[in-house]
């Protein structure tokens, strides 16, 4: 467990502000950390090049073919957040963290506003990046969207929120979980795979993906067209539908926290 200098309160036990710094130590020492965060900026854009060069349409939604990186963005953040929960319990570092701030939910709660923040500003960089970046690699006969455009900033902020989030989910599946493999195999099998084989099955669950939310939601400038009866939701409903999944596993993490032996 990383002590910092001045930073235990004078009764001897660590407040919010206090374990949230230990968590950014232990956040950024992580080589995991970087290689994530690098490949979700470069990942972003380098999808966006790929499909402004290949866009000959300029009636399409240029706004959300240029985020289209966020796809692999979202997964990329989500196994951070397990790995922020589950390195511990790989470690056997939890058992320092936690003899040290016996409030769990606390702990989990400096990880969460840690993450959060990290994966926000990241997220935001990247959408941002790669809405600029997918609109100068198109052809000259489609005209770039901007940002002044209806619609456009909040589809580049939300996209970027859409990071923040996934990487919340990813850490209270962490928190739940506790394995790394079997956390990530949740993440990846459960929100990406064997969600998208059900929605086959039961086309009325789409719109409430985590995938599908940031596609057909967050990220859109034009109203995407639903299939058959399916009609995806509004930007701000698919924004409270991913915070209310982030906030349910953060949720039942925290409980499993307090509850759990470690």
């Amino acid at each position: 467990m990383t002590t910092i200098p001045g930073s235990q309160a004078p009764d001897g036990r660590y407040r919010f502000a206090q374990v949230a710094r230990m968590e950014w130590i232990k956040l950024r020492s992580l080589r995991s950390t970087w290689w994530a965060l690098g490949a979700t900026v470069a990942g972003a854009i380098g999808i966006a090049v790929a499909v402004g060069v290949n866009t000959e349409d300029a009636t399409a939604d240029l706004t959300n073919n240029a985020l289209a990186g966020i796809a692999l963005g979202l997964l990329l953040t989500g196994v951070l957040g397990v790995l922020a929960m589950t390195g511990e319990h790989s470690s056997g570092m939890i058992r320092a963290t936690l003899a040290a701030i016996p409030n769990r939910p606390l702990v989990l709660a400096a990880k969460g506003a840690v993450l959060g923040a990290v994966a926000l500003a990241v997220g935001e960089a990247a959408a941002f990046i790669a809405f600029f970046a997918g609109g100068a690699a198109l052809p000259a006969t489609v005209p770039a969207p901007t940002l002044g455009q209806p619609g456009v900033l909040r589809a580049v902020l939300l996209g970027g929120a859409g990071y923040c989030l996934i990487g919340l989910f990813g850490l209270g599946l962490g928190a739940i979980v506790r394995h790394t493999p079997g956390a990530i195999v949740v993440l990846v099998g459960g929100v990406y795979v064997l969600a998208q084989l059900v929605a086959g099955f039961a086309p009325a669950i789409m719109p409430y993906l985590p995938v599908s939310i940031v596609a057909n939601s967050l990220s859109v400038v034009q109203p995407v067209a639903g299939l058959g009866q399916v009609r995806f939701l509004s930007p701000w409903a698919g924004l409270a539908v991913l915070g209310l999944y982030a906030a349910v596993t953060l949720g039942a993490g925290a409980w499993l926290l307090a509850r759990r032996d470690v």
